[in-house]
């Protein structure tokens, strides 16, 4: 198992046309390299073409929960979904420079 620990900082994204918001960790330089070399074996993506996700387990201070990373085009990195369960044990909120460890 491929254990990989970055920090990042989480960031909010909301539609213009929906009102639910996201909140995010962009997983990028050598954090995101080993993400993608894990992932030209392809064994533990998804399964859905062109899409790319991949399953993982995160883990955010104590907290840790089964979610996908997703590729980022913009940044050549990978997208991790911090939901509000995780924040609000966590105590981080947007602008949070966050220590996050991923396993794949």
């Amino acid at each position: 198992m491929d254990i990989i620990e970055t920090e990042a900082k989480l960031w909010r994204w909301q539609s213009a046309t929906a009102p639910a918001a996201w909140h995010f960790l962009t997983i990028a330089g050598e954090a995101a390299d080993a993400i993608q070399i894990a992932a030209m074996t392809g064994q533990w993506l998804d399964g859905r073409p062109g899409f790319g996700s991949a399953k993982v387990k995160a883990t955010i201070g104590a907290t840790s929960w089964r979610t996908s990373v997703f590729p980022q085009r913009e940044s050549g990195g990978w997208l991790l979904p911090v939901k509000k369960a995780v924040r609000v044990a966590e105590g981080i909120g947007a602008g949070d420079l966050v220590t996050v460890r991923i396993e794949l």
